[in-house]
């Protein structure tokens, strides 16, 4: 193998991990309780969303459920947030995903809807999107050992005499 393949390889891996690592490690979307019973709150929470670059849209789907929840209120700890009330949801795990004003994402989190007087409240479901943190760091990392592989092979050998 040419040392000029293995570079462009290493490049080509380190290259996509730096991409994707970044937006993976920005978007935070949260939902506060995780688990909450029919007809009870829960609190959709785009940290990422800058309130002046407009309003937050939450995508919430899940088993009885697709709509789109809007946003204007001002989160306290940065972002924007909107109470989503669980009266009619069917029992189950919604999926919320958040889009920023500006169209750029802020990630997706989870909560389940469970029978009244179900699982108590849980702490809240931020889920951030580790499979592209996952993929970006095995590129990397790939990329830096086939790097370190290819660098030793490249030794002399010296000829028994």
């Amino acid at each position: 193998m040419k040392v000029s393949t293995a570079l462009c390889s290493a490049a080509l891996g380190v290259g996509l991990g730096t991409l994707l690592l970044p937006g993976a490690a920005l978007a935070d979307t949260t939902v506060s309780p995780a688990t909450t019973p029919v007809g009870g709150t829960v609190v959709l929470t785009a940290t990422t969303c800058n309130p002046k670059s407009g309003d937050a849209i939450f995508r919430v789907t899940g088993p009885n459920r697709d709509q789109n929840v809007r946003s204007t209120t001002a989160a306290a700890g940065g972002g924007l947030s909107a109470e989503l009330f669980t009266a009619g949801f069917t029992l189950g795990t919604y999926t919320v995903a958040a889009t920023c004003g500006d169209g750029s994402s802020a990630g997706s989190a989870t909560f389940t809807v469970t029978p009244i007087g179900g699982a108590p409240a849980g702490s809240g479901g931020g889920n951030r999107d580790n499979g592209a943190l996952a993929a970006g760091g095995t590129l990397l990392g790939t990329a830096l050992a086939g790097a370190v592989i290819l660098f030793r092979r490249r030794r002399p050998v010296s000829a028994v005499a």
